[in-house]
Parts: structure tokens; C-alpha cells; sequence
């Protein structure tokens, strides 16, 4: 009990403290920003270390002891008698959320009851991490003995990673033009000696907003530092993005060539990438070109590695865009016989056949002939009757259960249509839809 009530009155003697923070922050600004002014104090590395750390604090000062991450019942113990004034429902992006507004911030909660955003309204200066970043950088410019290199290092760190907490908060209220200049920044800050350092999760994340946003020539200027850092994202989505960009940009033959060149070098780096393969197939079928070249890349790929049984996968996917159901068969199976505990494979051989059978019920539909009707039906009973043995060995051999669901729908899908024909269809559909009602 001593121990609740110490850590209750620790709680307590902060909240206090916190209640003056903001004006006690701009004071504390103020007074560093005079003592900068002084002739002598101004050649000082303290004087403007000071100035940086007294920015920090004031950019601080209105989020107080609140945190993101913080649970419902660990926030309002920390914010003790710092109380919102009042409370609402909010949706942002889709998501349910209680908004707690504060006099000088607002306090963003989702469904698990953990803060997901702060968003300050009222800040103790104006632009306090710009003005933190640039008196660290006056601090290593007066630090001709290079003896606080460290610390103005750790600053200018610290100025990063609130641009970039910035960036997500503002990300999340929906603000994607202030989210991409927090990230421009957050990247742009990192850089800055004696920290020196390339963040790239900061520069793709503005390179992204700058895509959302359709800042096309922005966008192609941070997607290209990204390749020069060898900084791909997942998937090797920087080429996917980058070709895009590329092709707005430019539609004259050049640009197409350039776009051509970029996805060309992803798929060679991420050949298994959906992304690029998409791009790629769209590139060919709307130039013109001569789709063999996709084979030609991808055959490189599997000289290289030629126990990728994802490789196949790919070639499938590509066969099956293209028309080629066969080949597409032929090299899904193929994956198996690789690697045969590879659910892709038999999954994507499982969506083609279900496909096929999709659009023979459609053209079923819209015939008014009796007798061809009927003959679609058939034919379309016998094609998706093929989906069942792929999807049952993939539902077999994952192990990811957000795969197993998908594989599970498809099949009750299945099982249902023929559950009046024979009574293992009918124990199909009850084992797979107990497994989807789990």
C-alpha cells in the first residue's frame, strides 16, 4: 500500500509541476533566446544547446505526462487533475475514436482503449522543433573544439523523432499535406551534423504522402533518393511507386522508356513482388510490346534461384492475366513439386479455376437458349468442382490463419452449391463454415 500511495504522490507532484508547464516553458524560451542575443554569451556551444533543449521542452509543454500508447487507465492517472473538458465520438479514416479535448490539446482513444493520437491546439511557442533544429545547428557551428558534438547530436536526433511523431499524428487525423512536410522534415532533420544520419523510413513515409497527394514531381524526387540509399520498402514498392510517378510525369516515348526501366530493374531485385508484376503486364499490354519479355525476366530470376517455388507462382499469375489458363495450371503445379508445404501455388490454381467457373455461371445467366443454358451449367459444375482439391491441399499445408480464412470461404462457396448432390459436399460446407463462424 506504501508503495501505490509513493508511486500516487510521485503521480501527483508531476501533474502539479506539468500545470505550469507552458508558461513556465516560454519563459524558460525567453530567457534562452536573450542569453543568444548576448554578444558574449552567443559564441557559447552552451548558450545555444541550452536554446535547443528550452525549444524541446516548450514543444513538450502542451502534451504534458500524456503519451501515445498509453492505456485509458494509465493516462488519466498521469493527467491527475488535468482534466478534458469535454468528450465526444469521432470517426477518423474509418476508425471509431473518443476525442478527450484539453485547453490546449485533444486526446485521440480507439476501440482498445489506447491513445492512438495527441494533437496539440495550443503550443507555448510557435514552430518550436524548426527553431530547436536550427540553434542546434548554431551550436555546431560555435563547437569549433568539437567538444559538445554528442550532445547536439542527441538534439537534433530528438527533433527528428518529434517530426516524425508529428507526421503519424497528423497522418491519422487525416492531414496528409501536414504529415508530408513532418516527414520531409523528420528526414531532413536526421541529416543535419553532427548527427548525420540518412533516415529513410522518414523520407519514404514523405515520399508515400507525397504519392497520396498527387505531388508527382515531389514524389519522383524522394522515391528516387530512396533507390540512391538502397531503400526499396516493402515488396519493392519504391519501383512501383516510382514508375507510376514517372509515367504521369512524362508520356512521351522517353518517359514510357524510363517507366520500362524502372520496373524491369524492381523485378529483377523483387521478382515476386505483385506490385511490379501488375505494372509490368500493364506496361506490355498497353505499349504493345512483345509480352515475352516478362519470361525473359523472370527466367534470369529462376537461374538464380531456382528452388523458389514463388517464382512459378508469379509465372502463374502472369499466365493467367495474360489469358494462358494452361501454362498458368502448369506452372502453379510446378510450385508444389518445388516446394510442396507452398500454399500459393495450389491457391492460385484454386482462383483460376474458381474464376473460370465465375464467368461460365455469368455467361450461363445471360443465355436465353435452354439447351445452351444448360450446357453452361454443366460445364460450369465441372470447372469449379476443379477448385476443390487445390484449396483443401492449401487450407491443408498454411499455417497463417488469415490465409486459412480466405481458403475456407472460397471452399464453403464451393461446397455449397453441390450440397444437394452428394452428402460429402454437405460435410464440406458444415466444416468449413464452422471453421469461418470460429
Amino acid at each position: 500500500m506504501k508503495r501505490i500511495l509513493l508511486a500516487l504522490a510521485v503521480l501527483a507532484s508531476v501533474q502539479v509541476a506539468n500545470a505550469q508547464n507552458i508558461e513556465t516553458a516560454k519563459k524558460n524560451v525567453e530567457a534562452a533566446e536573450a542569453a543568444s542575443q548576448n554578444v558574449k554569451k552567443a559564441t557559447k556551444v552552451a548558450t545555444w544547446l541550452t536554446l535547443g533543449n528550452k525549444y524541446v521542452d516548450a514543444y513538450n509543454a502542451p502534451i504534458g505526462n500524456a503519451w501515445v500508447g498509453a492505456d485509458v487507465t494509465s493516462l488519466a492517472l498521469a493527467m491527475g487533475n488535468d482534466k478534458p473538458v469535454s468528450t465526444e465520438n469521432v470517426v477518423l479514416n474509418g476508425q471509431q475514436f473518443t476525442k478527450q479535448v484539453y485547453k490546449d490539446k485533444n486526446i485521440y482513444i480507439n476501440g482498445a482503449g489506447v491513445v492512438e493520437i495527441i494533437e496539440v491546439t495550443k503550443s507555448a511557442v510557435a514552430n518550436p522543433l524548426e527553431k530547436a533544429l536550427a540553434a542546434y545547428k548554431k551550436a555546431a557551428e560555435v563547437d569549433v573544439k568539437a567538444t559538445k558534438l554528442k550532445d547536439i547530436a542527441t538534439g537534433i536526433k530528438n527533433v527528428g523523432e518529434k517530426f516524425t511523431s508529428e507526421a503519424y499524428s497528423a497522418y491519422g487525423l487525416g492531414d496528409f499535406k501536414t504529415a508530408q512536410k513532418n516527414f520531409e522534415a523528420a528526414y531532413n532533420a536526421a541529416l543535419t551534423e553532427p548527427y548525420a544520419q540518412v533516415d529513410t523510413s522518414a523520407l519514404y513515409n514523405a515520399a508515400f504522402t507525397s504519392f497520396m497527394l498527387e505531388d508527382n514531381a515531389k514524389a519522383k524526387t524522394l522515391l528516387e533518393k530512396c533507390l540512391s540509399y538502397g531503400y526499396y520498402a516493402e515488396n519493392g514498392d519504391v519501383y512501383t511507386k516510382l514508375a507510376d510517378v514517372v509515367a504521369k510525369l512524362d508520356t512521351t516515348a522517353a518517359g514510357k522508356a524510363s517507366q520500362k526501366a524502372i520496373l524491369e530493374e524492381g523485378f529483377t531485385k523483387f521478382p515476386a513482388s505483385q506490385g511490379i508484376l501488375i505494372g509490368l503486364i500493364n506496361y506490355y499490354l498497353t505499349s504493345g510490346q512483345d509480352t515475352e519479355r516478362l519470361f525473359e525476366l523472370l527466367a534470369d530470376a529462376k537461374k538464380n534461384e531456382p528452388n523458389n517455388a514463388s517464382l512459378y507462382y508469379v509465372e502463374g499469375n502472369i499466365r493467367s492475366q495474360l489469358g494462358d489458363a494452361e501454362k498458368a495450371i502448369a506452372a502453379y503445379k510446378e510450385c508444389s513439386t518445388i516446394d510442396p508445404n507452398y500454399e500459393y501455388g495450389y491457391i492460385g490454381e484454386g482462383i483460376l479455376y474458381y474464376n473460370q467457373a465465375i464467368d461460365l455461371q455469368d455467361k450461363a445467366q445471360a443465355e436465353l437458349d435452354d439447351a445452351k443454358y444448360m450446357a453452361l451449367v454443366q460445364e460450369f459444375e465441372v470447372v469449379l468442382k476443379k477448385c476443390i482439391e487445390p484449396f483443401e491441399k492449401a487450407f491443408e499445408v498454411s499455417k497463417d490463419d488469415s490465409v486459412k480464412s480466405t481458403i475456407a470461404e472460397y471452399l464453403k462457396n464451393t461446397y455449397f452449391r453441390f450440397r444437394d448432390q452428394d452428402d460429402s459436399y454437405q460435410k464440406g460446407y458444415e466444416k468449413y463454415n464452422e471453421y469461418i463462424s470460429k
